[in-house]
């Protein structure tokens, strides 16, 4: 098995998350604060593997290579991962998504949402560069997970709208788990110990077809009733 060079790359300025439910007596929650950390987007992460086939499959047609390994991790720069809620993309057509976050820092795991936008007429040429070619937006809070092998979201639902419509709505049991995900990253890259984040794949779109938008909002909830939200939006022609 080839290990997969992914550079660990320093932020300029510092990625801050609020870790929901552990306030103090004041009622404030504790951060993380991450600056040199790797970033990747985890791709080809269906738990079916049929399925998974089929969308390669359905690429291949129209002309993307298939990917040398399933799931497929892509390098990202870190800078492209933010929390401010507006970015700027090319004036291709581009789209986004709800996904899972994993993150690792400090040794300690947590986890959060976020998009893993992508610019769909160059990712007819190289998925790859089609990720890095946008920003990929994630939510300003995460939650911490103690055992990562124990973090099942099989019964959380993920939602995401683009300009107001309902976009994606489904649980996540439909993704490999978590721990998977992550034990199969580590193993195919020279990540180490080092902390990282990754963004862990997503929900089949509810009209089959991507939409360009402007406006876009992104929710994974919990059984427990605890919520992660986001909101984020692109504006075309400054890159």
């Amino acid at each position: 098995m080839e290990i997969q060079q992914i550079q660990q790359t320093t932020r300029q300025v510092p990625l801050t998350f609020r870790v929901v439910g552990t306030g103090n007596s004041a009622g404030t929650d504790k951060t993380i604060t991450l600056t040199d950390f790797h970033a990747v987007v985890a791709g080809y992460t269906g738990r079916d593997p049929e399925a998974v086939q089929h969308h390669i499959d359905e690429l291949a047609a129209i002309g993307v290579a298939p990917p040398p390994e399933v799931p497929m991790f892509y390098r990202m720069d870190s800078d492209l991962f933010e929390t401010s809620g507006e970015h700027d993309t090319s004036q291709n057509l581009t789209s986004g998504e709800i996904e899972p976050l994993y993150i690792r820092h400090d040794g300690k795991f947590y986890l959060g949402i976020g998009s893993d936008h992508t610019d769909r007429d160059i990712e007819a040429r190289d998925i790859g560069d089609s990720k890095r070619a946008c920003p990929k937006p994630v939510a300003g809070e995460v939650i911490a997970v103690e055992n990562l092998e124990g973090l099942d979201l099989d019964n959380c639902t993920a939602r995401s709208w683009v300009d107001g419509e309902l976009y994606q709505e489904g649980p996540l049991s439909g993704l490999r788990k978590p721990a998977d995900v992550v034990e199969r990253l580590l193993a195919r890259t020279d990540i180490g110990d080092a902390d990282f984040m990754c963004l862990g794949g997503t929900l089949p779109l509810l009209k089959g077809k991507f939409v360009d938008g402007t406006s876009w909002k992104l929710e994974l909830s919990f059984p427990n009733g605890t919520t992660i939200e986001h909101n984020y939006k692109i504006k075309k022609g400054s890159l």
